[in-house]
């Protein structure tokens, strides 16, 4: 399994082959990025600062349309840039990733029609959820992955026992919280949030 890492809230890196980004935020500057992913526009996933501290001239953007004009606006070339919407699948040189659906289901932080995603990304024989903010919807129940990254502070998204429960529905062989301790939740949602898991699946907590 290729080294994994958790900076704040949903600020993951995944380094193999290639090196994959999600949602940055307070990240150290690397400038080593091969894809940047961005699940939505809400400012705790969609950071300029940070996209400017780990991009490279060959950066590739998958993202929403939300945030192209943006993207445009610091010097991003649209060639660099993929607009996804849920429901599509790419295959690239080393990756492969498709896009379902986030929304939540009874409120109206991140609706269906927004068009926001969680990214489902094969990189080196690894299959990696990238959750995004989503409660438990049906597309969510399907995801087959190795990795599970999921959101446990609620509110907002699904919290840690609604969390626990999807991964014991998809059993991911790794399942790794996000999402808490920077906007809402805290650090004892991943702990309870570890204990509801089946034992069958492993848990790391990066965000202390």
């Amino acid at each position: 399994m290729e080294p994994i890492n958790v900076n704040t809230q949903s600020s993951i890196s995944i380094r193999g082959s290639k090196v994959l980004y999600f949602d940055p935020l307070e990240v150290e500057s690397k400038h080593d990025a091969d894809y940047i992913f961005i699940t939505h526009p809400h400012f705790d996933h969609f950071s300029l600062l940070a996209i400017l501290e780990v991009k490279k001239e060959s950066t590739i953007f998958i993202t929403p349309k939300d945030i192209v004009e943006e993207l445009l606006s610091i010097g991003i070339q649209e060639e660099y840039i993929i607009i996804v919407k849920p429901n599509q699948q790419y295959a690239f040189k080393n990756i492969e990733f498709k896009t379902i659906p986030a929304y939540n289901l009874h409120k109206k932080n991140h609706r269906k029609e927004d068009g926001w995603v969680s990214y489902i990304v094969t990189l080196d024989k690894v299959i990696y959820y990238i959750a995004g903010d989503t409660d438990v919807t049906k597309e969510a129940k399907e995801v087959k992955c190795d990795v599970a990254f999921v959101p446990v502070g609620g509110t907002y998204t699904m919290d840690c026992l609604e969390a626990a429960s999807l991964c014991n529905i998809i059993k991911p062989k790794l399942a790794i919280p996000i999402h808490y301790g920077y906007v809402v939740g805290s650090i004892k949602d991943a702990e309870i949030f570890k204990k509801r898991l089946d034992k069958s699946i492993a848990c790391k907590i990066f965000i202390k």
